[in-house]
């Protein structure tokens, strides 16, 4: 670690935003994985060529519900973390 404390602090910069973009696609890959699986294994019950009328409708529900219910989640969970740098 030694080597980043050497950095100049543009390059220290580029390096944060960098890591922030990696995690970002790592959250996005990981809540894709996710909903596929939660939302397969709520709307599939015979696996086979095509998705029936209904499974499509479950699966395009269950996957704008999970999407809805993360970005409420990561909104809260961002709006608490605000007040609480706030009060330090």
């Amino acid at each position: 670690m030694s080597g980043i404390t050497n950095l100049s602090s543009d390059k220290k910069g580029e390096l944060i935003e960098q890591v922030k973009q990696q995690i970002a696609v790592a959250n996005a890959q990981e809540l894709l994985t996710k909903m596929t699986e939660k939302c397969f294994n709520k709307c599939i019950s015979k696996p086979g060529l095509q998705l029936d009328s209904s499974e499509q409708k479950c699966i395009s529900m269950c996957m704008d519900r999970f999407v809805d219910s993360y970005n409420l989640v990561s909104r809260t969970y961002s709006n608490r973390l605000q007040r609480e740098q706030s009060k330090i």
